[in-house]
């Protein structure tokens, strides 16, 4: 099962999005592949990515607090193995070049989407993001053969992919570590 997280200040694009995704049957009569989260707002959208892993985030160009390229840009500090697309109304070349070489994004899908284009973008997003995951599991398996990185490492590695912020550390200047540095 894919999680999907949709961020748009507007619920009513939330609301057709998730529609679009999960509200149909795939062609052998099952239920759709996905987990989807939606919300209005990207600073709770930024502090649900440090509780849960997902695997794709889709998210509205212009919002109110901030710019879909700063939302991700700050979720690819905590995801940045998550498959990124932008959703705009607005057709600005400026935005869609600092979207690919800012936040990284696959795909950039224009307001109003043809359902299909949106169904297929997000497949082919899921499909690319496999393939470079593989990629990075093999590579660290040849890391750790070589010494280059040690199991445990490996192991802190996959942990932190799966639980983002479980396995970051904030580490006192003694060597202590600190576990709430709101006082």
């Amino acid at each position: 099962m894919h999680r999907i997280m949709l961020v748009d200040d507007e619920e009513n694009i939330l609301n057709a999005l998730r529609r679009v995704l999960i509200g149909r049957m795939t062609g052998d009569g099952e239920q759709s592949r996905y987990t989807v989260e939606t919300f209005i707002s990207p600073q709770a959208a930024l502090a649900r990515a440090e509780e849960s892993a997902f695997d794709l985030v889709v998210s509205d160009y212009r919002m109110p607090e901030m710019s879909g390229i700063e939302f991700l840009k700050a979720l690819k500090q905590i995801q940045p193995d998550t498959a990124r697309m932008i959703l705009s109304g607005y057709a600005d070349l400026a935005g869609l070049v600092g979207a690919i070489n800012e936040a990284q994004i696959f795909r950039f899908l224009s307001k109003p989407w043809d359902d299909f284009e949106l169904r297929l973008a997000v497949s082919q997003a899921l499909q690319y993001r496999g393939i470079l995951l593989e990629n990075q599991k093999l590579a660290d398996q040849v890391r750790v053969q070589q010494g280059r990185l040690s199991k445990q490492e490996l192991a802190l590695k996959r942990l932190a992919a799966e639980n983002p912020g479980l396995a970051r550390v904030n580490w006192g200047p003694d060597g202590s570590v600190i576990l709430d540095d709101t006082s």
